[in-house]
């Protein structure tokens, strides 16, 4: 066991106690991706095949389709995109869970190799991590650009692993790089190109393990990162400069992404328990944040 800084453990202790978390669905499979709809949670699950939606009272199931393995859901203009890591391909779906439009290819008909995460671009169209393949060998992620009209442009290649997709305060895009346990940013053009890539944290700095495996990572509603780990059911509260503010430890084994309540009070977490292998059963937790 590494030995944790000072400032690391100040931090630890710094997270809030005593309010109680409550559970949204006991029984999810590979919960992932989640976004809100208004006061409507919608969140993927990855090995059940299906997007989820919880209106605060009842879930339904909002769009399945076999063999996709959805990872995440993502505000699209006013659909939604959903990345489907299995089959390969990005799905437009309406809010109302009609399938509108699949995406398979990028603009070069290159294939979409495990799609993985995204972020709005607040012009309808969004941005999309493409991860590679599982194995920790190759380094083959890349990131597109998905148009309104459905292309897909290469923005950025040689990723570890892409993953977690987010728009920082300061304008720039970070993307988690999951096998090398880091977080990267890029500046945006005015084409909507990406340049200017830049290291934004180390997992290992911050007091997690050498395996620190960022998964998700989102911006909350204080204006800090909360970067979710699928190594361990801690996620991490990081401010722009890259301080580390606080971990979250929601008691699962992993804790892969997550959103926020419309008022910022409480964190939506997916957490899978059984990391073992399908169908990766897990839980949606709803985790108070307090003031």
């Amino acid at each position: 066991m590494s030995r944790m800084p000072i400032a690391v453990l100040a931090a630890w202790l710094a997270a809030p106690a005593g309010a109680e978390t409550g559970v949204i669905d006991d029984h999810a499979l590979f919960p992932e991706g989640p976004v809100m709809a208004g006061s409507t949670l919608v969140y993927a699950q990855y090995a059940g095949n299906e997007v989820t939606a919880w209106d605060g009272k009842a879930r339904r199931t909002l769009w399945r389709q076999e063999g996709c393995g959805p990872s995440a859901v993502i505000p699209f203009g006013a659909d939604w995109l959903v990345t489907c890591y299995d089959s390969g391909t990005l799905a437009v779906i309406s809010q109302a869970g009609e399938t509108l439009r699949v995406i398979d290819a990028d603009a070069g008909g290159g294939a979409l190799q495990g799609p993985n995460d995204g972020a709005p671009d607040g012009r309808g169209g969004a941005y999309v991590s493409l991860s590679g393949p599982w194995e920790a060998g190759p380094i083959v992620g890349r990131i597109v650009h998905v148009t309104p009209d459905g292309v897909a442009r290469p923005v950025a290649d040689d990723l570890h692993y892409a993953n977690g997709v987010a728009f920082g305060p300061d304008g720039r895009l970070y993307v988690n790089e999951s096998e090398a346990g880091r977080v990267i940013s890029f500046a945006v053009g005015a084409d909507g190109g990406l340049e200017d890539r830049r290291l934004f944290i180390r997992l290992y700095r911050m007091g997690e393990d050498a395996g620190a495996y960022p998964d998700g990572i989102k911006l909350g509603p204080n204006g800090n990162f909360f970067v979710g780990q699928y190594s361990s059911g801690r996620i991490l509260e990081v401010a722009p400069d890259g301080t580390l503010v606080r971990v979250h430890d929601t008691g699962a084994t992993a804790a892969p992404n997550l959103t926020f309540a419309p008022d910022g009070r409480v964190m939506y977490v997916m957490a899978v328990d059984n990391t073992a292998g399908a169908p990766y059963e897990g839980r949606v937790l709803a985790v108070p944040l307090g003031d």
